[in-house]
């Protein structure tokens, strides 16, 4: 069959501000397995430019392909676009089949089927062997209810087939990076880039976070099969820059350490960055040199809070002395640091954000990174937050860079008023400004530079959207409203 997999253009500040973009991994994911069983397949990735909804619509119809499938990292916040273009296909032609999948899709799957009458099937989980099943299915015309995983209309109602099992063996499915083309993606400064994953899924349970619930089980894949193919990437495709998402790659310490001797035996000139738990530096002390040696070169830790009473209402397992000590390691081995904190967990007040800063100071984190709490419907949570007012009624902006819940003894200006001022500090302070400009390693020097500027792009841009463009809701809407 002719085969079309769309990532649509997404209007989250991380899409367009940067100037750069990774390959979607996820549709790039689906795509190689069905190259594999005989389709003709292409990939249209409408995120560069971005490509407007009747230029999409314009290759697609071009292209003429039998299926379309649509799917986007950005969950929640991509569902609206993904609607309108799906909408101008079935009003330009009525044969292509459309589908869609994600993490958004999985959970409000009946919504999506009783409210978008022009999507079709819905891929919920993890799509590798659900997409090579439905895709038989539709060409064989085989009754799809026994395809499993899936979500179609049966009978005019909204229906969901069992779930599918969750794919054990990492390795048994190709990643069709030959779709990636003649895109170029970029990260890191400009430098050929791609999106990669050593695992998948996270042994803990923290109430904001639905990976554990998507993803249902941590596995990894073969440490030296993930090491060969990131060598095949550096050597055809010219990639230089591998950006692991990974919600927890080091969760088995036996297979990440064989991981990264098998990718340093390889002697490649190539950046790692990646996201990490800060507990499993601080286990790892004694190999962060294998880290470096590897090629790591930043860590997000997702320290989300400086309050340990706050850590412990959000499940998070960890402690501020783990976290401070995280950091600390990383900069003795010359790895930065990037230190997030999420507003919205507690019910804030001026003191707590004057705390807060505190903490990130005593931190020294090379890089921070700022982000709203978005109460998406299939976390923890949600069903704690249910019934909090919210001020953010565009799905678009729940994006974790839009205050979306309400405070209770703030006013929204006052929260972003806050949340700029602690940006400008911890980047404007003596000891930032110094590595800035006189760090020992030329290479963490330029990517520092390199997320600075973007930073002070988007510090500017977030405050005059604040100001001069968005709309917030005023009156008393709750969670549960809104999705009801």
């Amino acid at each position: 069959m002719r085969i079309l997999i769309i990532n649509p253009p997404h209007s989250a500040i991380g899409s367009r501000m940067a100037g750069e973009h990774l390959p979607p991994l996820g549709l790039l994911s689906i795509g190689g397995p069905l190259i594999d069983i005989g389709h003709e397949v292409r990939l249209l990735d409408a995120d560069f430019g971005p490509l407007g909804l009747r230029d999409i619509l314009a290759e697609i119809l071009k292209y003429a392909p039998s299926l379309v499938l649509v799917g986007h990292s950005g969950s929640t916040s991509a569902q609206p676009v993904i609607s309108r273009i799906t909408r101008l296909i079935r009003q330009e032609n009525r044969s292509i089949k459309i589908i869609i999948g994600g993490v958004f899709p999985t959970y409000h799957w009946r919504e999506i089927l009783e409210n978008e009458p022009q999507i079709d099937f819905i891929v919920c989980g993890e799509g590798e062997e659900i997409i090579v099943n439905l895709v038989e299915a539709i060409e064989k015309n085989s009754p799809l209810e026994n395809v499993k995983g899936i979500a179609i209309r049966s009978n005019g109602a909204a229906f969901k087939t069992p779930p599918a099992p969750i794919i054990k063996d990492l390795n048994a499915h190709r990643v069709g990076w030959e779709l990636m083309g003649n895109y170029r993606y970029t990260y890191w400064g400009k430098r050929k880039a791609v999106v990669i994953q050593f695992s998948r899924g996270c042994p803990y349970s923290c109430s904001y976070c639905g990976q554990r619930l998507f993803w249902k089980k941590w596995r990894h894949r073969d440490p030296r099969m993930l090491a060969d193919e990131i060598e095949m990437l550096h050597k055809k495709y010219g990639v230089e820059v591998v950006n692991f998402a990974d919600e927890n790659p080091a969760a088995d310490q036996k297979a990440w350490i064989l991981f990264l001797d098998a990718l340093t035996a390889k002697n490649l000139k190539l950046i790692l960055v990646g996201s990490i738990r800060a507990d499993s530096i601080v286990r790892d002390a004694k190999y962060l040199h294998l880290y470096k040696k590897a090629g790591f070169e930043r860590f997000l830790l997702g320290i989300e809070s400086y309050d340990q009473a706050v850590l412990q209402k959000i499940n998070k397992k960890t402690s501020i002395a783990v976290d401070r000590e995280a950091i600390r390691l990383l900069r003795m081995h010359d790895i930065l640091s990037m230190a997030t904190y999420v507003i919205g967990f507690g019910e804030e007040r001026t003191r707590d954000f004057y705390h807060s800063l505190k903490q990130l100071l005593d931190y020294d984190p090379d890089q921070i990174q700022l982000l709203y709490v978005t109460p998406h419907k299939w976390t923890p949570f949600f069903a704690e937050r249910r019934n909090k007012q919210i001020i953010q009624l565009d799905q678009g902006k729940w994006d974790y860079k839009h205050q979306v819940l309400a405070m209770e003894h703030l006013k929204p200006w006052k929260v972003i008023l806050f949340v700029k001022l602690i940006e400008m500090i911890m980047q404007m302070r003596p000891k930032s400004l110094k590595r800035l400009f006189f760090h020992r390693d030329a290479r963490l020097r330029d990517a520092m530079r390199w997320y600075t500027g973007i930073g002070r792009r988007v510090w500017f841009h977030e405050f005059y959207q604040f100001f001069f463009v968005d709309r917030f809701q005023t009156r008393n809407i709750t969670l549960n409203e809104f999705w009801r």
